[in-house]
């Protein structure tokens, strides 16, 4: 299956934004003295145990966390610039936090670990939306406070259209609420107190009501009415592959089947809702002579559809690629060969639309977007200044595109013709051996660490992969590298314009078609020429899973 994977969150929503790197490189003398004495097991502990109180006694804000701070706290950021009560549900934020916490206990048994990750769990339940998901963000402020940060900090932000407007609901995108419920789960099988299981129970609840009878999971739910933005019809309920919402869901519901199994008996709502989400790559499979995938798909037509005005309706090709992978996974669980059988077509339709050969460049096999009934490849553009007076549009034009949308994308159709050929030479009964779905329910259990590897549904065992091994000396650079506060000094090489009021509707200061801010009034995040200093997340998460590996590996 093609889930999106912890690493690769972080990496993305690192990349996406507030980018940090690792703790400062250390003096050539420092270095070399590290190098000659790595620390022993209590050592990596105690750099651990101190980094988890700075996190839980400073950083977080009742339990929970954003992406970055300033060491004052004076300044804070998830995506976007958040209010101090705010925290952050989308990774890398107080999910992804208590993951790496739950996985610190594991390898230590150190119970400070595990009051740190029901502290962030205890975080997401308080903020979890009546229907059972999760926004985004929570304001422990409450409701109004959340309502005050999208009229002013979400709405200003151009190019971050999510963030226009307020729903009131919760959403699938960014694995958010995967991400969440997932925590929710390995917490409450880690010791089954009570109090975990009736928020667990709405979370499994809120993904089987969100999901369409036809198998599809919207982006946002409960729907809401007049949800559009900008003149556009609201694309939140149209099904969506965009982010791998299918795929967390699943992912989520199979993890759920197998560890809350009684008696060797599972969940049959869950089964139903995991082979009709499988299902749904079937039927939206576009028919010849373009047999593939859009972003989203409206509900009644199963046609591509349209989203934010960066998304326009046309077919997509790494979504395309993306549902290619996890049909070859629904294979490998199922034995079901109606996964393979029209993949041939959607592999020679992404070689027909690679990029034209006068644009080819270093990750740029394929145009992002090509037109329903043309093959026709389409390309974003932006004109203005703000999210007042600025627009988004698409046209057949190859220059000056946005940069924090990418026109472009690398498919690599060998590795996946490869993979299909491989697949479908074996029997239904080779490919499907050992598929955690077919497995007995509540014979499996989940994997031990979730932020260590790219962990999937067939890491259901406590020793399902080997641990990477960190390099020589890595351990010893980390305990050296933690400050005397407790924690990691990261420089961040991305900010963004503090609110300072309704955006202009005249074009002001330069031109801004191909960058990530637009002017004084956009709250976008944008790289910045002069870092800081700051306490990531994110380089929080990574370090601990390094000195983790160190220990488990």
């Amino acid at each position: 299956m093609t889930l999106m994977n912890r690493r690769a969150l972080l990496a993305a929503g690192a990349a996406a934004t507030f980018t940090a790197a690792s703790a400062p490189a250390l003096s050539p003398a420092l270095a070399k003295t590290v190098l000659q004495a790595a620390p022993d097991r209590a050592a990596v502990i105690a750099a651990m145990k101190r980094a988890t109180r700075f996190m839980t006694d400073e950083a977080a804000v009742e339990g929970g966390y954003v992406w970055n701070v300033l060491p004052d706290f004076s300044r804070r950021w998830g995506e976007l610039e958040a209010s101090p009560t705010m925290i952050w549900v989308q990774p890398p934020g107080t999910a992804t936090v208590g993951h790496a916490f739950l996985d610190a206990y594991h390898a230590t048994g150190d119970e400070q670990f595990y009051e740190a990750a029901k502290s962030a769990t205890d975080a997401l339940v308080r903020g979890q939306h009546p229907a059972g998901g999760w926004n985004y963000v929570i304001d422990t402020a409450g409701e109004e406070s959340l309502k005050r940060w999208y009229a002013t900090y979400g709405k200003n932000a151009w190019r971050m259209e999510e963030f226009h407007r307020y729903y009131g609901n919760a959403t699938f995108d960014d694995a958010g609420t995967a991400e969440a419920s997932q925590l929710l789960l390995r917490v409450y099988l880690e010791k089954r107190e009570r109090q975990y299981r009736a928020p667990l129970d709405k979370a499994i609840q809120f993904v089987l009501d969100a999901q369409y009878p036809n198998g599809g999971w919207p982006q946002r739910y409960p729907f809401v009415q007049g949800g559009g933005v900008h003149g556009h019809e609201d694309y939140t309920p149209y099904i969506t592959f965009n982010d791998d919402v299918a795929g967390e869901n699943l992912e989520f519901l199979l993890y759920a089947y197998q560890g809350l199994a009684v008696n060797g008996r599972g969940d049959a709502r869950l089964l139903d809702a995991i082979h009709r989400g499988m299902d749904i790559y079937v039927k939206t499979q576009q028919p010849m002579p373009q047999p593939a995938w859009g972003l989203q798909h409206f509900p009644d037509t199963l046609k591509p559809a349209g989203a934010r005005t960066i998304e326009p309706q046309a077919f997509a090709t790494h979504t395309t690629g993306a549902n290619i992978k996890s049909m070859l996974g629904f294979y490998r669980l199922t034995g079901d060969r109606k996964y393979l059988t029209r993949l041939p077509e959607a592999l020679d339709w992404l070689d027909q639309v690679k990029t034209p050969q006068n644009l080819i460049a270093p990750g740029r096999t394929h145009p992002t977007f090509i037109l329903e009934g043309s093959n026709t490849p389409v390309y974003i553009h932006r004109r203005g200044s703000n999210i007042t007076n600025g627009q988004y549009y698409a046209d057949t034009n190859p220059n000056n595109l946005i940069v924090h949308y990418g026109s472009f994308r690398n498919v690599d159709t060998t590795a996946l013709r490869r993979e299909y050929e491989e697949l479908a030479a074996q029997s239904p009964e080779e490919a499907s051996r050992n598929s955690p779905l077919k497995a007995r329910a509540g014979s499996l259990k989940l994997p031990k660490y979730f932020t260590l590897q790219d962990v999937d549904v067939w890491d259901m065992s406590s020793d399902a992969r080997r641990l990477a091994k960190p390099a020589p000396g890595r351990a010893a650079e980390l305990v050296a590298g933690l400050n005397a506060r407790g924690y990691w000094p990261s420089p961040l090489t991305t900010t963004s314009n503090p609110y300072i009021g309704e955006a202009p509707a005249a074009v002001t200061g330069g031109e801004y078609q191909t960058t990530r801010v637009g002017d004084l009034w956009d709250t976008s995040p944008y790289n910045t020429d002069y870092p800081v200093e700051c306490v990531s997340t994110q380089v929080f998460i990574r370090n601990m899973g390094e000195l983790i590996e160190t220990l488990a590996g």
